[in-house]
């Protein structure tokens, strides 16, 4: 069907008016966005355009956000334009961020101070009320998005009449659900009525639930935010050109009209509560309340759509879901850049060259990423010219796809690829300053490596392993300086999984753990201090969530039911990630833990035999969806006398172990607090912002006060403070 062609001043719902936005309580330490308003004369004789500059005083690095002092400058300063409007004295008004930033939404940081459901409603209204005072000024109205625009950001900007957008904002995104929200400030209105709702249920649910997705400028226009793209050279010039041609009737913006057949609105948001489904297994509240509302936005009006997102808002703003997906947003802020038990920074040493060993395709991605970060010569080595030739090959590979992709200028790709080499011997890590093993896992094979290598390097050569599992401890035990050594433990693929495992050995040096720590950071990673304990953090809670999962399969519970017990919690099911990670990988991390507390931990046969088979894992993924491979299914031996769990009772019984093995960890000091866990569960694991990782879902499900006795976090870190008084506990 051929779309009609509406003008944009139509609406597609008849506004209502809204009560004029009223202060707020300010949060104690709030960093004021401050709504400065000049006169700009439009081009052409077009008139007087009022510009609303965004801005917060600091740099992009503090963006602008939304606290109710904030939304209380921003309503006056609407309120005044308004009597200016009235008076002729303006022709239009526009609204646009700082440099690099626009708005990223409300401020989150003060969500602790609201103890009540009325203060909560309170904020929901008074976004609502400033964003539709903006909305309803009596002259055009232009969003000019010249930078990052996220939550209620965007909200401003869906508010206005006209959008613009630069072709080099980074991040435009409505990321609520990811956090354990809804679009609150009109979002789930606004949006749906402006581009559609298959177009807005991919910002407000599909993006958020994908490990919350990010959109660039020139993709956020293509979705229809946006009425004109320009470079951001001269972006706001551009825009204001644009804007006196809209204002003079020299340029007139159409959009097409939005389908508002109730089939076609019913079918997207039963395909988006399908993905909800399988992202949270309905374990989350957020995304299923802003399914409701955008279902609702089909027929609603602008005031019945708001006032339906202030109780929801409200709702949620008092939910222990949004309190845990807060500490986790908390945790990678702060916690994640300045690591726990780091040594002091000065004491890192320089790398300006780094040796590998290894070309398989691992230590490749090791090398792709080292070049790219560092900017430093990297050497790999390993047994023969072919395996060296194909590891350098596809490093080189992989840079031409980037630079293929604009991501690289020409020279630069040239000066990466001059500075990734390989060689067959270790004479090339002579000038090393940090070298790093990414070798097959078993103990002799890395001692032997890391004695040829010391033989070659300086007396200060950082010596690092990728073990996933194994001791550091042992690895440098037959050295002449095994002070020299650390755990550096890479997530796959190493590209995209943000964390890195730092691990110091029974004596590694100060010096050397500095210079760990330094190079993650260069890396971009983000570092966690693990103990020299079996399988450090992510893989040893991941070999007892596995392994209790594969105990329970062996027992009789079918796999299907398994899987589906885990939606919610981790980012994939059990047997699906053990296919991604490898069957004997993950093997291999379970016998050796099993090998060191044989007395919780399990190694299942049906694994055992997947990987003597050479199976890639348990499910055929060729249709772009797990199916059980017919092969695998026949391994899967049905005990005599079977126990079949629901998937409840199969979901309580691995949390029951993972708090279990969470507060050994704790007390063993391989993590050095609840907090490591979850931000390392968070980055290496890709568990729920919206469950705070795993120790407050462990608290809020009273699993860790039913196992260890106690919390592990205090109440009203990552909950509600005496949740049990307020309607929306879950």
């Amino acid at each position: 069907m051929t779309e009609a062609i509406v003008p944009a001043s139509q609406p597609t719902s008849q506004p209502t008016s809204q009560p004029t936005a009223q202060p707020t309580a300010e949060f104690a330490g709030e960093v004021v966005t401050h709504a400065h308003v000049r006169d700009v004369e439009l081009p052409h004789g077009a008139g007087r355009l009022a510009l609303v500059t965004l801005d917060n005083g600091f740099d992009h690095t503090r963006p602008n956000t939304f606290g109710p002092a904030s939304i209380a400058e921003l309503s006056s300063a609407v309120n005044g334009l308004r009597a200016r409007a009235a008076a002729g004295e303006i022709v239009a008004v526009g609204v646009t961020g700082k440099p690099f930033i626009f708005a990223v939404g409300a401020d989150l940081t003060g969500v602790s101070h609201i103890v009540a459901r009325d203060q909560a409603l309170q904020i929901a209204r008074a976004g609502h009320a400033a964003f539709a005072d903006f909305a309803d000024l009596p002259v055009p109205t232009f969003a000019f998005v010249n930078g990052a625009a996220m939550g209620g950001g965007v909200e401003l900007a869906l508010s206005a009449d006209y959008r613009t957008i630069s072709k080099g904002v980074p991040a435009v995104a409505l990321p609520e659900v990811f956090l354990g929200l809804v679009p609150g400030w009109g979002g789930c209105w606004m949006l749906p009525n402006l581009v559609g709702v298959e177009r807005a249920l991919t910002m407000i649910i599909d993006n958020p639930l994908s490990q919350n997705r990010m959109m660039s400028g020139s993709a956020a226009y293509r979705l229809g935010l946006a009425d004109a793209i320009f470079e951001p050279a001269d972006f706001l010039e551009e825009s204001l050109a644009w804007a006196a041609a809209v204002v003079a009737g020299e340029t007139t913006v159409e959009r097409p009209e939005v389908d508002r057949d109730e089939r076609l609105w019913a079918t997207a948001v039963t395909k988006a509560t399908a993905l909800a489904d399988a992202k949270t297994g309905r374990q989350a509240r957020s995304p299923y309340a802003a399914l409701d509302l955008v279902s609702a936005a089909r027929t609603a009006t602008r005031e019945e759509g708001f006032a339906a997102e202030n109780e929801v808002l409200a709702d949620l703003l008092m939910s222990d879901e949004l309190r845990a997906g807060l500490y986790a947003f908390d945790l990678m802020q702060k916690r994640a850049r300045r690591p726990a038990g780091a040594p002091d920074k000065a004491l890192a040493r320089p790398v300006t060259k780094v040796g590998i060993v290894g070309a398989g395709l691992m230590a490749s991605q090791l090398a792709l990423l080292f070049v790219q970060r560092l900017q430093v010569p990297v050497v790999l080595t390993d047994i023969d010219d072919g395996r060296v030739a194909r590891g350098v090959g596809y490093v080189h590979a992989e840079l031409d796809k980037l630079a293929g992709k604009g991501r690289l200028s020409p020279d630069r790709l040239r000066r990466y690829r001059a500075l990734v080499t390989g060689s067959t011997n270790k004479d090339g890590f002579a000038d090393a300053d940090f070298v790093i093993e990414a070798v097959f896992e078993q103990m002799s094979v890395k001692q032997q490596v890391f004695a040829e290598v010391e033989k070659v390097v300086g007396p200060n050569c950082v010596l690092a392993t990728n073990t996933s599992s194994l001791s550091i401890a042992e690895m440098a035990s037959k050295l002449t300086h095994p002070e020299r050594v650390v755990g550096f433990h890479f997530f796959n693929p190493v590209a995209v999984m943000p964390l890195l495992e730092i691990i110091p050995g029974e004596r590694t040096d100060d010096a050397t753990l500095a210079t760990a720590f330094a190079v993650g950071k260069a890396l971009k990673k983000t570092c966690i201090r693990a103990a020299d304990r079996p399988s450090f953090i992510v893989n040893r809670l991941l070999g007892r969530f596995m392994g209790e999962a594969a105990r329970v399969v062996d027992e009789g519970t079918p796999i299907d039911v398994v899987d589906r017990a885990f939606a919610g919690l981790a980012p994939m099911p059990p047997f699906v990630l053990i296919g991604l990670v490898g069957p004997a990988i993950a093997l291999h991390n379970g016998e050796t833990l099993v090998a060191a507390f044989p007395d919780r931990f399990y190694a299942s046969p049906t694994l055992q035999r997947i990987v003597a088979a050479g199976k890639p894992g348990f499910y055929d993924l060729s249709s772009g969806r797990p199916v059980l491979d017919p092969e695998v299914a026949e391994m899967i031996e049905t005990p005599a006398d079977p126990v079949v769990l629901g998937a409840d009772a199969v979901r309580d019984r691995v949390l029951t172990v993972l708090a279990d093995e969470a507060r050994r960890m704790l007390d063993e000091g391989v993590a050095q607090a609840p907090m490591d866990i979850d931000l390392a569960m968070i980055t290496g694991a890709g568990f729920s912002f919206w469950n705070g990782g795993i120790t407050p879902l462990l608290d809020r499900t009273g699993v860790a006060v039913a196992v260890t006795g106690r919390r592990f976090l205090p109440e009203g870190v990552a909950n509600v403070a005496n949740a049990a008084t307020t309607s929306t506990s879950r």
